[in-house]
This record gives structure tokens, sequence and C-alpha cells, in this order.
């Protein structure tokens, strides 16, 4: 029996310095031969931050020849601005969309709408599908818990409903544990969510980052992995080398489990994006 097709998707976020342009583009070349179904580039609300979102999936699309899904978020937009940019993605070409609430800016303990805004992604999704039914939307999903979720099982409603009002995907906010991922496909299908589900994968390549990344999520740092991190008394190198180990077997588990997407979050960084993508290719 025939296999079934498993996107393979990576994300890129958008530089703030001169290096981190250097970083991204050098990133986007080390990995334009390999086979991504698309990337998604990740969005700074506010005027220069926004710009370099597009900027920068206009160049990973042009110069790179990938298909590109931009983020967006409802942080500090009015509706009527939120059209404009849904729109702006358009005319520069881009046919998807990932349509999120955002997290508040740093000084800000909680998330506020704009006056004239969206207070959720569910509501970002229904504009989109509304007025750009031919866009198609991916929308986030948390194996763990959105951490401001009452509950794991509101958690689940909230994305049945953003599912319902027209997501196209789910892709999963980053997680450890493969089991976590599986138990949340489960419950996903038992609650009526039938969308494909790709399963979102980030190396662990330091302690520091890792658990910095758990801490804004609402991921779990598996107690074996932490205590692998620890061991390398904070050696770069031997870090990423365990971090990449731990990526690797994550990956080769959800291959055979044939799970309909694997979305890696390479954090700009070549050396390590080429390394899982050899051996997510190689094992595909």
């Amino acid at each position: 029996m025939q296999k079934r097709k498993i996107e393979i998707t990576a994300e890129f976020f958008p530089p703030k310095t001169e290096e981190g342009a250097r970083q991204i583009l050098r990133t986007a070349n080390a990995i334009k031969n390999f086979p991504l179904d698309f990337v998604s580039i990740t969005y700074g609300a506010g005027g220069s931050s926004r710009e370099r979102t597009i900027e920068y999936g206009e160049l990973l699309r042009e110069i790179f020849n990938f298909d590109v899904m931009p983020h967006l978020t409802c942080v500090g937009h009015s509706v009527d601005e939120l059209r404009g940019i849904i729109s702006g993605y358009r005319q520069k070409g881009f046919n998807r969309v990932m349509a999120l609430r955002g997290d508040p800016p740093r000084n800000e303990p909680n998330f506020k709408p704009h006056p004239n805004g969206l207070a959720y992604a569910s509501e970002l999704i229904h504009l989109i599908k509304s007025e750009f039914p031919e866009m198609k939307i991916a929308c986030a999903g948390y194996p763990e818990k959105h951490p401001e979720a009452a509950s794991a099982e509101s958690d689940l409603q909230n994305l049945k409903h953003k599912v319902d009002l027209g997501a196209d995907m789910v892709i999963t906010q980053l997680f450890f544990d493969n089991s976590s991922f599986f138990d949340f496909v489960n419950k996903c299908r038992k609650t009526g969510i039938e969308k494909p589900i790709h399963a979102g994968i980030m190396p662990a390549l330091s302690l520091k980052q890792a658990s910095n990344f758990c801490s804004m999520c609402g991921s779990k740092l598996p107690a074996k992995l932490e205590e692998m991190l620890k061991s390398a008394n904070s050696n770069e190198e031997e870090e990423a080398k365990i971090g990449l180990e731990w990526a690797k077997k994550q990956i080769a588990e959800l291959l055979e489990r044939e799970v309909e997407g694997i979305h890696l979050y390479i954090l700009n960084r070549p050396k390590s994006a080429i390394e899982l993508m050899d051996f997510l290719f190689a094992k595909k």
C-alpha cells in the first residue's frame, strides 16, 4: 500500500539587524534544494516589523522559489488595517496565511485588542475566510494546552471553533514529547476536527533556549532531555548535538506513524536546519 504524503514545512522569522538579514538569507540558501511544501515567516506587529515580514516573505519566494505563508496577528490592528494587510498579501501573490491572535507586547502582561480590532484568532480566520475565501488558512494548536486556556477541553473547543470558521490546517506549537502530540491528535479527531494537523518540531539547541521557549508557549521539557542537556555543562556544541539527536528521534517516530505534516522551527540557523532536513528527507 502506498504511503500517505507527509507535508514538510519550515518556519523563518524576519530579521531585526543586518547580521540577522544575512542569517535568514544564508539559511534560505542552505535549504533551498530540499522539496519543502511551503515555508512560513513570522509576523511582528507595528510598521517596520510588519514590513519586514512582507519584504523577506517576497525574498524567500522570488530568490529561493519557496511557497511562502506569512503570519498575521491581531495585535495592535483595527479590522480595517487587518483587511488592508490581507489584501496586501494577496496583491503580493501570497496564497496562504497563518492566522494568530498574537502575543501582547513585552511591556504588557495581558493581551488587549485594538479598540476597533479583534480579540481572537477565530475572528481573524472568519474575516479572512469571508472576504478572501481563496486564501488557505493555517491556525495554531497546542498539544500541551495554550498557556491562557482554562482547561485542555476548552482549548480543544477553541481550536474546533477556528477550524469550523475556516482554518484549513492546524500547525502545532513545539513539543518535545511525541506522546503529547499523538494524544492531542486523537482528542482532536474525537472532537470532530478533521483538518490536517502538522507536528511542530524545534531542536533544543541549548538548555537555556529550550527552557525559554517552553516557558513562553506552555510546552514541557522532558526530565530526560533536561538532564541530558545539563550533562553537557553549557558546552554549546554538545548541547546542540543532544538537541538535534532528540529531534531526529521525534521525527523518525512521527514519520513512522505517518503524520500529516511536520513543521520545523529552524530559527534561521542553517547548520541545524540542514542536519534535520537531511535526516528527514532521507527517512521520508
